[in-house]
């Protein structure tokens, strides 16, 4: 049963990386649509944009130890982000996402790094924030009134 739990628990955050990062890329995308005056964006696009943050999230979680979600973000971290983002760009290069825009793929790659480490601060956030409602919580279990023991008793 805890292997089940924890595959779950897996999948769950694959699926919202995939969405989170899906919605960063697209937001990108959108902007480099409407700055070359195209209010258009292609499906088969968006589609390779949802495959490819679907297939690196997995790359993410079971390969490179969820290194967006880590305690502290080290050299390690870094070359992590750096090979998505260049993962990434690839893809994009590949799918033609900017049609083949050097400018715009290399703004692209360092976007997908900026992006890396905001989702880093923002774990980093939740789980500092989560650490300090356990931490008031498990004071206030402390400080609760005990009954004595004589008066369990009766």
């Amino acid at each position: 049963m805890n292997w089940l739990k924890r595959y779950l628990y897996s999948e769950i955050g694959i699926e919202f990386k995939a969405c989170l990062y899906f919605g960063i890329i697209l937001f990108f995308y959108f902007l480099y649509r409407i700055k070359g005056g195209s209010f258009y964006a292609s499906i088969i696009i968006m589609t390779e944009m949802i495959f490819t943050t679907y297939i690196i999230g997995y790359i993410q979680v079971y390969l490179l130890g969820n290194f967006d979600e880590a305690e502290h973000f080290g050299i390690k971290e870094g070359i992590f982000s750096i090979s998505c983002s260049i993962l990434y760009t690839v893809v994009s290069f590949l799918g033609k996402w900017y049609d083949r825009d050097i400018k715009a793929s290399f703004l692209f790659f360092l976007y997908v790094i900026l992006c890396y480490l905001c989702v880093f601060l923002c774990y980093k956030i939740k789980r500092d924030a989560d650490t300090a409602k356990l931490n008031r919580e498990l004071k206030d279990f402390k400080n609760r009134e005990k009954i004595p023991p004589d008066e369990e008793r009766e």
